[in-house]
């Protein structure tokens, strides 16, 4: 198929879209993860089903259970409407949670896809409706780190907020 230019950067608004998403959501960043929803979007996560943004407040407070995530988005497909206003999309998703202290504890792993409606709005590309869609499921302990030396490196929460600090610093 051949795309337009203007469809090209409408496809990549929208995989922006997704990687907002995934960088709030692991940065425990409630103002990136939202900008990936309109404010009236929909968001079916498994338990939790409703309002989009109110799904991020949830998420903010779920996640610190996990000293740090990683939200691997894969795969993603995007449909674009006739019109250019909306669009459908399926991200695979593998999201890694880390439990316990560095070099150690326990690792959650999530597999599923996210089905997406897109809607633009002037030059803005948001989630409307998402729904979560659950494959697998897997957690085991983290019993051999590598060999390497991994205490060198900033550990995963390091940039989560923390204290009023910035992300990042």
């Amino acid at each position: 198929m051949r795309y337009s230019p203007e469809q090209l950067a409408d496809i990549e608004a929208i995989r922006d879209t997704a990687h907002r998403y995934c960088h709030g959501v692991d940065r425990l960043d409630a103002e990136v993860m939202r900008s990936a929803y309109w404010p009236e979007a929909t968001d079916n996560h498994g338990a939790f089903n409703g309002n989009a943004w109110e799904f991020v407040d949830h998420c903010m407070v779920g996640h610190l259970r996990w000293r740090s995530t990683m939200h691997c988005i894969l795969n993603h497909w995007i449909q674009l409407d006739p019109g250019g206003m909306t669009a459908r999309g399926e991200v695979y998703n593998v999201t890694y949670l880390f439990r316990g202290e560095p070099g150690g504890g326990d690792l959650d792993t999530w597999w599923g896809r996210y089905l997406d409606r897109y809607e633009r709005r002037g030059d803005d590309w948001r989630i409307i409706e998402r729904i979560c869609v659950h494959e697998a499921t897997r957690s085991a302990p983290i019993d051999t780190p590598m060999a390497i030396g991994w205490q060198a490196f900033r550990q995963g929460d390091f940039d989560r907020p923390a204290n009023g600090r910035p992300i990042g610093s």
